[in-house]
C-alpha cells in the first residue's frame, strides 16, 4: 500500500512537472485566452532549427535560460522539411521533447512550425531545404498531433511557414486551393485530439491575409499569421499593414510569427529586412496597440536578421530592441 501510494505520487509530480506550468490556450473571438478567459498576448522569439542547434550543442537549458531572460513568453521551433527527412521522424521527435520540456520549465508557450516556403499546392519550393509534399505534410502534423496534442506547451501548430509562388516561378496558387489544404491539416490534427491552435498564413511569403479576410478558413479555434518585414510595403507601413493583414484581427487572432530587422552594415543583412530601430518601434506599436502577438526572427547568431552576434549573446542592433521592448512589459501584463 505504502509503495503504491509512493509511485503514485512520483506519477503526479511527474505529471506536474510536465503540464502543471502553463494554462492551456484557446481563443475567444479575436483573442489568445488562457483556461480563465484572461487575454494572453505573445510576444517572444524563433529559434533556428533544433536540428541545427544540436548539432552545434546549444539545444540546451542555457539557450532557453537566455530566451527566458531576455523577457519571452513564447518560442517557435521551425522544423525544416529536409531537417526532419535527414534525422528520422522519431530522432527529431526527441529533439522537440527535449524543447517542450525545456520551455514548460520556463514557462514558454511553443509554436511547433513546418518551415518550408514555396507553392504546396504545385509541389514547387523555394529552395531544396524547404522541399516537401502533400503526404509528408499531412503525416508531419499528424505525427505531431499524436504526440503533444494533450500538451498545454505546445499551444500553436504553424501549418506552413510561407505560402508563395515567387512571381509564378513555383506555379499557381488561389485562395481556394490553399484554404482547402489548410483545412485538410486542421481537420487531421482535431481527429486525433489535439488541442492546440492552428495557426495559417497568408499568401505572398506569409504576408498577406486579404483573400482570409473575405473568405476566412471554415474551421474554429484558430488563428493567422502574417510575416510583414520592412521592405513588404513602403513607409508609412501602418496603413498598409491594416489593408493587408491587420483588418483580420477585427475577427479573429492574429500573431506575427516571424518580425525582424537589420541595419545594411550588419552581418547577413538583406534587403526585406533592411531597416533601424523605426520599423522595430512601428511593429511593435502597432501590435501592442491591437494586443497583436509577435515573434522576432531569428535566435541565432549566424542565421539573418539574427537577434545576437556570439554565443556570449550579445545583442545586435534589433536584438537590443527587441529585447528592452520585451523587459517594458510589467509582469502583470500578458
Amino acid at each position: 500500500m505504502k509503495y503504491t501510494l509512493f509511485v503514485w505520487i512520483i506519477a503526479s509530480i511527474g505529471s506536474i512537472c510536465s503540464y502543471g506550468q502553463l494554462s492551456r490556450l484557446s481563443i475567444s473571438g479575436n483573442q489568445f485566452v488562457d483556461e480563465s478567459g484572461q487575454t494572453v498576448v505573445l510576444r517572444g522569439v524563433s529559434t533556428s532549427d533544433p536540428d541545427k542547434l544540436e548539432k552545434e550543442g546549444h539545444w540546451d537549458a542555457g539557450y532557453f535560460d537566455e530566451i527566458k531572460r531576455w523577457g519571452a513568453n513564447v518560442v517557435r521551433f521551425p522544423v525544416h522539411p529536409r531537417a526532419w527527412q535527414a534525422r528520422g521522424a522519431e530522432a527529431y521527435l526527441q529533439l522537440l521533447d527535449e524543447g517542450v520540456r525545456l520551455c514548460t520549465e520556463r514557462s514558454l508557450y511553443v509554436i511547433i512550425d513546418w518551415h518550408s516556403i514555396g507553392n504546396l499546392q504545385s509541389e514547387l519550393f523555394f529552395k531544396p531545404g524547404y522541399e516537401t509534399t502533400r503526404k509528408e505534410t499531412f503525416t508531419f502534423w499528424q505525427t505531431i498531433a499524436q504526440r503533444y496534442g494533450d500538451n498545454p506547451t505546445v499551444a500553436f501548430y504553424e501549418l506552413f511557414n510561407e505560402p508563395t509562388t515567387n512571381g509564378g516561378k513555383l506555379g499557381i496558387a488561389n485562395w481556394e486551393g490553399w484554404k482547402a489544404l489548410n483545412e485538410e491539416m486542421i481537420t487531421i490534427i482535431r481527429s486525433h485530439g489535439a488541442t492546440g491552435i492552428p495557426l495559417v498564413a497568408g499568401f505572398n511569403w506569409a504576408y498577406d491575409l486579404t483573400a482570409a479576410y473575405e473568405n476566412p478558413i471554415d474551421r474554429q479555434g484558430i488563428g493567422y499569421v502574417s510575416h510583414p518585414y520592412p521592405q513588404k510595403r513602403p513607409q508609412p507601413w501602418e496603413n498598409a499593414w491594416t489593408e493587408d493583414w491587420g483588418l483580420i484581427k477585427e475577427k479573429y487572432p492574429v500573431i506575427l510569427t516571424e518580425i525582424g530587422f537589420s541595419l545594411a552594415n550588419e552581418k547577413g543583412a538583406h534587403i526585406p529586412v533592411i531597416s533601424d530601430e523605426t520599423y522595430g518601434e512601428a511593429i511593435t506599436t502597432y501590435c501592442d496597440e491591437r494586443e497583436i502577438s509577435y515573434v522576432a526572427w531569428v535566435f541565432d547568431p549566424l542565421w539573418s536578421p539574427m537577434l545576437f552576434s556570439d554565443w556570449d549573446y550579445t545583442p545586435t542592433t534589433q536584438g537590443a530592441f527587441f529585447k528592452r521592448h520585451f523587459e517594458s512589459y510589467s509582469p502583470s501584463k500578458p
